[in-house]
């Protein structure tokens, strides 16, 4: 009870006082309160800020996307909803409690556990910058130390595969620009056919936080992305429509299932469209692109983002070696 009244003293202070006299401040009240014995009164309860809607809002000024922002807003929620605590008094202890009981509960990975706590440590640390908290419960809670996996991309032989038995032009110049792009499959579907310039053999992309970049397509894809525009005698000015009128613009769960059912006819396994980002990042890398470049491609903000997608195979690992060493 000591404790929470030395809290709720020195968050009301925080915009008065700076750094050191607000700690000064937490010492003479425990050396004062040391000496008293105190109880909970009928203290009428204060309306409390929505801070959660206060933090998305700072978010979508940053340019974050609404499906993130939807994301951070049921995470935060779901985490307010089981601590049953005000935000200004959460403390370390309730956080960890939290994730313990939430892996455990869900049966979630270590990779789920820390997206949880990096959303987690960003609304605390915006209160903390905000002055709205003293400081961010969630400073002490390190980063979840998870297992590197070697990801799979698609070989040579698999992309193909899947390129001579497309049996639709518009399948085949879709997995062709996945392949040499590197797009998301979230910018591919809202690409327009007059995003496209055929002559430099590049389109305009809207990516995460809707920034636009640019991407670039090989001959191939050029040729095949031509004869699907071509073939098609609709005035939908999306890029990918569906295969049947009233031609509507395809969709991301369209593009997914429509390669997971492909990929399942061929035998390649798991054919998913962010393979395809995977592939190329890792061919860049293998090739000698630089890492800056390639983060410039791919649309990442951190280069250590980048560097997740790009995986050295594990032949050319080998071979360097066999050169340098055996």
């Amino acid at each position: 009870m000591k404790h929470a009244i030395v809290n709720e003293v020195v968050q009301e202070m925080l915009p008065f006082l700076n750094n050191a006299q607000l700690e000064k401040l937490q010492v003479v009240l425990r050396k004062i309160l040391a000496g008293y014995e105190i109880t909970e009164g009928n203290k009428e309860k204060e309306e409390e800020q929505d801070y959660v809607s206060l933090f998305l809002s700072a978010k979508r000024i940053e340019g974050c996307s609404e499906k993130s922002l939807a994301y951070y807003e049921v995470t935060i929620n779901t985490m307010l909803a089981a601590v049953k605590k005000e935000v200004r008094r959460i403390e370390t202890d309730d956080i960890r409690n939290y994730l313990t009981a939430y892996q455990i509960k869900k049966q979630s990975s270590k990779v789920t556990i820390d997206n949880i706590r990096r959303i987690l440590s960003s609304f605390f640390s915006w209160l903390e910058d905000e002055d709205y908290i003293l400081k961010s419960p969630v400073r002490r809670i390190h980063k979840v130390k998870t297992m590197s996996t070697l990801k799979e991309t698609y070989s040579d032989e698999a992309l193909e595969m899947m390129r001579d038995n497309c049996t639709e032009l518009r399948d085949l110049a879709m997995i062709d620009l996945l392949a040499s792009t590197g797009v998301r499959v979230g910018e591919m579907v809202r690409i327009n056919r007059a995003d496209i310039d055929f002559n430099e053999r590049e389109c305009v992309v809207l990516g995460k936080g809707d920034k636009q970049r640019m991407v670039y397509f090989d001959a191939r894809t050029k040729i095949h992305l031509k004869n699907y525009l071509e073939s098609r005698d609709d005035d939908n000015p999306a890029l990918f429509v569906s295969l049947l009128s009233p031609y509507r613009r395809l969709k991301i769960n369209g593009v997914e299932k429509r390669l997971r059912e492909f990929g399942k006819q061929l035998g390649v396994g798991k054919v998913h469209p962010h393979k395809f980002r995977r592939t190329l990042a890792t061919m860049a890398i293998d090739k000698g692109m630089p890492i800056e470049q390639l983060q410039q491609l791919l649309g990442h903000k951190r280069i250590d983002t980048t560097l997740q997608y790009a995986m050295v195979k594990q032949s050319n690992v080998k071979f360097a070696h066999r050169k340098y060493i055996g």
